[in-house]
């Protein structure tokens, strides 16, 4: 993620900001140039058109879900649509008559939104369900009030992305994982996680290099099911940590694939943000020099992904000390094995193909479900 600031007062802005409580101008998303604009309004009502702040002949709408509070992200005036480029992707939305529904939408939206920032920067294919039957859509679902055992559970199916709205609130998500023996559970790490599986389909299956894939990360024409049920009743194997960036990405290589997806856009996403804040490690008590680091690449156009490790190493060890000081766990719990900076790197040079629309998928053995 980029810093932004207002084009009319300079104030700096987070990315969801709406309004500038500087100079109070309505701030709007626009993707294509990755730009938070400052906005004055040309006429009123429902279907509003918006102007820049200094003037430009553009002219824009906000998308429709800016009515509820969850987007804040510009359509071109002249176009059709009613939703923005990222909430064209979803499908089921939570039911807004359920008072709490309506935060934890909000909360949703945050972290789908960064996704998608993330992905349009990697010049990720990114078709709806309009545009392709495999298309990536997005399904936001409450558990049934009237059957305690029929539980949501978040997880992917052939581009179709289930979150549970149960994991918008903080102390269910926090129970949920502490019970799983979980290190780090946010919403934004579901997202990337399940694309990590949308994107096995469309930069593995469907470019049919499955022997470069199995190379890295194993046989995953293993049965799914088993392996979840060996995972779950036996755990991970005890040198997980050599081979796995986390205990669940041991199960199978497809969960392998999106753990490590996972990671990639967190590293990727945070390290645009140290870049952005001119962020340098230069520990005064490190006499060897290995913890020192100047992040001043783009991490979207570095061609080698050891570049981005080495300064990831230095600001992710800073940032959990930082956090130790505020009595808040690890920013980043996780160890990055030389065998886990090779799968990632795989995944680097995966994403930097600029792969084109998906073509007709190889066959993959019939498997359940993937979480």
């Amino acid at each position: 993620m980029r810093l932004f600031k207002c084009a009319v007062c300079a104030q700096l802005l987070y990315f969801e900001t709406t309004r500038c409580d500087t100079c109070g101008h309505v701030l709007g998303y626009e993707h294509e140039q990755n730009r938070l604009l400052a906005l004055e309004t040309e006429d009123e009502g429902a279907h509003a058109t918006w102007r820049t702040a200094p003037p430009s002949e553009a002219r824009y709408r906000f998308c429709s879900n800016a009515a509820y509070g969850v987007c804040n992200w510009l359509i071109d005036a002249a176009s059709a649509d009613a939703f923005c480029l990222a909430c064209r992707h979803n499908g089921i939305i939570p039911d807004l008559s359920q008072p709490p529904n309506a935060v934890n939408w909000q909360r949703i939206e945050i972290a789908k939104h960064r996704l998608l920032y993330t992905l349009l920067r990697l010049q990720l294919p990114l078709q709806t369900r309009a545009e392709d039957p495999e298309g990536l859509l997005f399904n936001f679902l409450a558990d049934s009030p009237f059957d305690p055992n029929a539980r949501v559970m978040t997880g992917h199916d052939s581009g179709l992305i289930t979150l549970a709205i149960a994991e918008a609130d903080d102390a269910e998500r926090e129970r949920r994982r502490s019970l799983m023996g979980e290190p780090y559970r946010t919403l934004l790490g579901h997202f990337r996680h399940e694309t990590g599986h949308y994107f096995w389909d469309r930069l593995v299956r469907d470019r049919n290099d499955l022997d470069a894939f199995r190379a890295v990360f194993g046989d995953d024409t293993r049965s799914y099911p088993d392996a979840l049920q060996a995972y779950y009743s036996e755990g991970p194997p005890t040198d997980w940590q050599a081979h796995f960036v986390s205990a669940y990405a041991s199960a199978h290589p497809w969960e392998d694939f999106a753990e490590t997806w996972a990671h990639y856009l967190h590293i990727i996403d945070t390290m645009e943000m140290a870049r952005a804040f001119n962020l340098r490690v230069e520990p005064r008590i490190d006499d060897s020099g290995q913890l020192e680091a100047t992040i001043d690449f783009n991490p979207y156009k570095i061609a080698s992904f050891q570049t981005i490790v080495d300064g990831w190493l230095p600001v992710s060890f800073a940032m959990n000390n930082i956090n130790r000081c505020m009595g808040q766990p690890d920013l980043y719990p996780f160890i990055l094995s030389p065998e886990v900076i090779g799968k990632l790197s795989f995944i680097h040079d995966l994403v930097r193909e600029k792969p084109a629309t998906p073509a007709e998928a190889a066959p993959v053995p019939a498997a359940a479900t993937s979480g």
